[in-house]
């Protein structure tokens, strides 16, 4: 029997990921979203038929899967709400950011827990999600959390929860790293002579090509710079520029600063908890 699914949260990632599961034909009457906004749930129930309400234990009671699509700083008291809709131990799947599985699982009663990591790309269907299970989440549970997440882009699963400050700070923060990158592609452009919507268009579409193109071919990054370089070329006196200036040295010491980050949040909203 197809599983139940509850949304604890009807912002943008769960109308992302209904609208995801319909589209590869999950029955919109086996979902159920609850969320404090009644504007939200009608909006919900009127582009994906499904149901809604502003409690959460209704939502979550027989429920086989919870998705909690909550703010980090909510997650407990939103878990430990749910507590009578958790003795059957369903599978809950949290996609808050700085929330340790271990938190939850022990705000959950001991819960089987998926904690997942999507990115803002996953709003248009071509995110990228980093996984972590805590032990006693089944092979069947993690191919359900694969292919739930999978209806909003591609996942790929991490073995060790530390793991997952840095796929926070590579892919989770990642998309502004890149948008960063078209903006000063852009500002750069104008600044010698483009108009800004020429400038904007090359930069923007740049990124998308060379991004497809790293995902479709067999060559790493490395060759593929490699391949656009050519000795005493246009690219080869800006990319000495970048290398003069530290340019790897400084995004390494971003990535870790983000990694950093995202293991301090997880210590302020609960790992500090032990009760």
């Amino acid at each position: 029997m197809p599983h139940t699914i509850s949304f604890i949260g009807g912002g943008n990632m769960a109308r992302s990921l209904i609208g995801g599961l319909i589209a590869r034909g999950r029955d919109p009457k086996r979902m159920v979203v609850a969320d404090p906004m009644q504007a939200q749930l009608d909006s919900l129930h009127q582009q994906f038929g499904v149901r809604g309400t502003t409690n959460n234990l209704e939502a979550a009671t027989g429920a086989d899967v919870i998705v909690l699509a909550v703010k980090p700083q909510e997650m407990r008291n939103v878990t430990t709400s749910l507590l009578p809709a958790l003795k059957n131990r369903p599978l809950i799947i949290s996609v808050a950011a700085g929330i340790r599985a271990a938190d939850i699982h022990r705000w959950s009663d001991g819960a089987p827990i998926v904690r997942c990591m999507p990115n803002r790309p996953a709003l248009q269907g071509c995110g990228m999600t980093g996984l972590f299970a805590t032990t006693d989440v089944s092979p069947e549970h993690r191919r359900v959390a694969a292919e739930l997440l999978s209806a909003v882009g591609r996942t790929i699963w991490v073995e060790q929860e530390a793991q997952m400050d840095i796929v926070t700070a590579v892919s989770g923060s990642g998309p502004a790293y890149f948008f960063l990158l078209i903006e000063m592609l852009e500002t750069a452009g104008i600044q010698l002579g483009l108009p800004p919507d020429v400038s904007r268009q090359l930069a923007v579409e740049t990124a998308y090509g060379s991004g497809r193109m790293a995902q479709e071919s067999p060559e790493s990054p490395a060759v593929l710079r490699q391949q656009v370089t050519s000795k005493g070329g246009t690219t080869d006196a800006a990319l000495r520029v970048l290398e003069a200036e530290n340019v790897r040295a400084i995004f390494a010491a971003a990535i870790a600063a983000a990694a950093r980050r995202s293991a301090e949040l997880a210590d302020e909203f609960g790992g500090t908890d032990k009760t």
